[in-house]
């Protein structure tokens, strides 16, 4: 089980996906879990600054986890036999996400449901509270991080307007399992790195630490 925390835009996902493929484990992404939860609330008219009515929604939509092979093996949530893909990316989508996210019961739901993801094989999650609270136990977490320009420069290109500092700010300061580095986890600075480049880092501490597993003891 690898775990790859950090902030919003910092490569977490086109690092998981790479370092998953190299590993042949599966993609998780739970991040999209959490946008699915807030495009279904949009969708439905929920207020989503209302964390009772939010917590409500986990309580009764119809959801389920489904394993699947396009580019990459991949776990992704559906809502009533639905995935939403591009509508969970966009910009209203993106603008919701953090509200919902704070939710205490929301995220005790979503807990729930990404540690059940462990029931497709080794996983390779990426979050913000994965090595915190989703499966802290795991030796190999990492935290990813980048400058906040360069940062802001990856979701334009992305075509995604969102306001970063105050997305990690919400993140940061909230109650229930708060943006924060991993007790134990490699910190990864790729600002000015390729995405090659960080994969390579992340790679090189897995296969050290599992080479060192089945290392024979004298």
């Amino acid at each position: 089980m690898v775990a790859i925390d950090g902030t919003s835009a910092s490569g977490k996902s086109t690092n998981a996906k790479m370092v998953a493929r190299a590993l042949g484990y599966v993609y998780v992404d739970t991040g999209a879990m959490y946008r699915t939860l807030a495009w279904h609330c949009l969708q439905k008219g929920i207020n989503i600054h209302d964390p009772k009515a939010v917590a409500g929604v986990c309580r009764r939509w119809k959801t389920s986890l489904e394993s699947v092979t396009e580019d990459l093996l991949h776990v992704r949530l559906l809502v009533d036999g639905y995935a939403p893909e591009k509508e969970i990316r966009s910009n209203e989508t993106s603008a919701a996400v953090s509200h919902v996210a704070a939710v205490p019961k929301v995220r005790d739901w979503m807990k729930k449901l990404q540690q059940s993801c462990i029931q497709f094989g080794n996983l390779v999650m990426e979050g913000r509270d994965i090595g915190t609270n989703i499966f802290p136990e795991t030796d190999f977490k990492f935290w990813l991080d980048a400058n906040l320009e360069e940062r802001s420069r990856r979701r334009e290109a992305e075509g995604v307007s969102e306001n970063l500092a105050a997305r990690d700010q919400r993140d940061s300061q909230r109650a229930a399992a708060p943006l924060m580095v991993p007790l134990g986890a490699v910190k990864i600075n790729n600002s000015g790195q390729t995405p090659e480049q960080t994969c390579a880092a992340i790679l090189a501490v897995i296969r050290e630490r599992l080479a060192q597993r089945e290392a024979p003891r004298s």
